[in-house]
């Protein structure tokens, strides 16, 4: 058991050093081509901190757990908003630029409902609804490309100051090599935590939705405090979002195109799965919790940070007394 908890904490070590990184290269390429935080982290950075649970997932359905490939989806958007978000809003709230929030936000809303609709209505995901889902995702990266660029060429026009001196060949490496760094050091994380979970007892269904949710959403954790620390609180919104929206058009979709599964059953309420009854209402929950409020106001509340950490306390709370 040593041996796994070394490679736990190492692999925590790295987490914090390339999201330092990775934090550092999206930010100046942002300043660099005049877009919004918020955009950048809702694509590029997004796509860097879910990684791990691409990877995670696709091996997880290639080797017969479909249970902990959709546990890790579910479990990491409830970790992502209820968690992450929320420690970053309860303890510095900030304006939102709502116009950048509109796209992922509608995005997000529209998988979740054909998501849910796939998990109610037949309780399989087939390899169609995986190559939809992936098809989302491809549409969602064109519009955002087509925004970014009308942020480029709009922040060009009104710029009233020279651009800052931004070496872009360095923040491009900084934000791949802290990508490659992040995903490593969440591999170790998760793998060994997985195995130290697994010595004390704790069923696959219910590593997925936390062990290995909140391991896989480290990247995004790490993010959203480096992000907090450095003052690109946007960056960190935008990458919330943009990972829940991942975690459903490209985790479930690569993992479903590879090897097709049924939502397992590891427990029922009244005869019903638990999984429909909690975890995909709690998701939706939580995601309104965050935007709604969000989008009305143009800005974060501590409160909303602060009844999403209880939500996610009494989420897990209940998920390990099942």
């Amino acid at each position: 058991m040593f041996v796994p908890i070394l490679l736990f904490l190492l692999g925590f070590l790295l987490l914090i050093k390339g999201g330092d990184w990775f934090v550092d290269g999206a930010t100046g390429i942002a300043h660099k081509f005049h877009i919004p935080e918020i955009l950048i982290g809702a694509t590029v950075v997004s796509i860097g901190t879910t990684l791990p649970e691409v990877m995670v997932s696709a091996n997880s359905a290639l080797s017969g757990h479909g249970e902990i490939a959709y546990g890790n989806a579910i479990g990491s958007i409830i970790c992502n908003t209820a968690l992450i978000a929320a420690i970053t809003v309860a303890v510095k709230p900030s304006k939102v630029e709502r116009k950048s929030l509109i796209l992922p936000v509608i995005f997000f809303f529209g998988a979740a409902v054909f998501y849910s609709a796939v998990a109610y209505a037949t309780g399989y995901f087939s390899r169609t609804v995986g190559f939809i889902l992936t098809s989302i995702f491809l549409v969602y990266m064109i519009f955002s490309v087509l925004n970014a660029r009308k942020s480029m060429i709009d922040g060009k026009d009104n710029s009233k100051e020279d651009d800052e001196d931004i070496n872009i060949i360095n923040k491009i490496i900084l934000l791949v090599v802290g990508a490659a760094v992040i995903a490593f050091g969440a591999d170790l994380l998760v793998d060994n935590g997985i195995i130290i979970a697994q010595a004390i007892g704790v069923p696959e269904a219910v590593i997925g939705l936390t062990v290995v949710a909140l391991g896989t959403s480290l990247p995004e954790f790490v993010t959203a405090i480096t992000s907090l620390v450095k003052g690109h609180g946007a960056l960190s919104l935008g990458n919330v979002i943009g990972a829940n929206l991942f975690n459903l058009v490209l985790v479930s979709g690569v993992s479903t195109v590879l090897s097709p599964f049924a939502i397992p059953q590891s427990s029922a309420i009244n005869g019903v799965n638990t999984s429909l009854v909690v975890d995909i209402p709690v998701m939706f929950f939580v995601m309104s919790l965050l935007v709604i409020p969000t989008l009305i106001r143009g800005k974060l509340s501590r409160m909303q940070g602060i009844i999403l950490l209880v939500t996610y306390v009494a989420f897990c709370i209940f998920q390990f007394t099942l």
